[in-house]
């Protein structure tokens, strides 16, 4: 394998460490991975295995129609739903599938979560939508999600918890993260009063202005930063 698979590999590694740091999975719940575009291969972590024992060589480099390039094990059995997005988002690097408790109480709910909030606007854009029920792992739940995700960064799977997208990895765990944060201040502030959302206009500015002035490039630097000093 190349440099670039191998840096691919350990940014996937790390980068799922952190969902659980963050409490964003549990066990061997959920899924992580990142696109080589230049390579047209996906990096994504293996089925079965729990995030506290994964190591290098269990992170499993397919090809764009899900052919083995290398690793032992099964890949995650969400590999359809990765794929999917990627061929329908040339913006899409990075994907992330969580199961965290707020944002999947909103899931359960089959409730949107609208855009309460400035970093939700900014990072994901106009809200995070449901998409409909389809069983884990099925091309019906993959398309289901590329459909409701349309250009948006973060989807809702019903009954089941989150899909967040970046141009980065770095950038799919923030976005993971705002949304986990959205879900848990909307259910909070509906008990207080009727939750305000922002403005459509408001939500476009403060959308491009994230655009404009972190570009990927920008983002890259920040994930280096990251993985070297954790």
């Amino acid at each position: 394998m190349t440099a670039t698979t191998e840096k691919a590999k350990e940014q996937v590694l790390k980068i799922s460490l952190r969902m659980v740091e963050n409490a964003l999975v549990t066990g061997n719940w959920g899924n992580f991975s990142v696109r080589i575009p230049q390579e047209k291969l996906i990096v994504i972590t293996p089925a079965l295995l729990p995030y506290g024992t994964l190591r290098i060589k269990d992170i499993i480099i397919l090809d764009i129609e899900g052919q083995i390039i290398e690793g032992v094990g099964p890949p995650s059995n969400e590999f359809c739903l990765h794929q999917s997005i990627y061929k329908a988002r040339d913006d899409v690097n990075a994907i992330m599938h969580t199961h965290s408790v707020f944002a999947s109480a909103m899931a359960v709910a089959h409730k949107p979560i609208p855009p309460i909030l400035e970093d939700l606007a900014r990072y994901v854009g106009s809200g995070v939508p449901v998409a409909p029920y389809a069983r884990a792992g099925t091309p019906e739940l993959a398309r289901a999600a590329v459909e409701t995700l349309a250009q948006n960064n973060a989807v809702i799977l019903a009954n089941h918890g989150v899909v967040g997208v970046g141009r980065t990895a770095l950038e799919s765990l923030i976005v993971c993260r705002i949304v986990e944060k959205a879900a848990k201040v909307y259910l909070l502030a509906d008990l207080i009063a009727r939750p305000m959302v922002l403005a459509g206009e408001d939500i476009d500015f403060l959308r491009q202005d994230y655009l404009s002035k972190y570009g990927i490039d920008d983002l890259k630097e920040c994930l280096g930063g990251v993985l070297r000093h954790k």
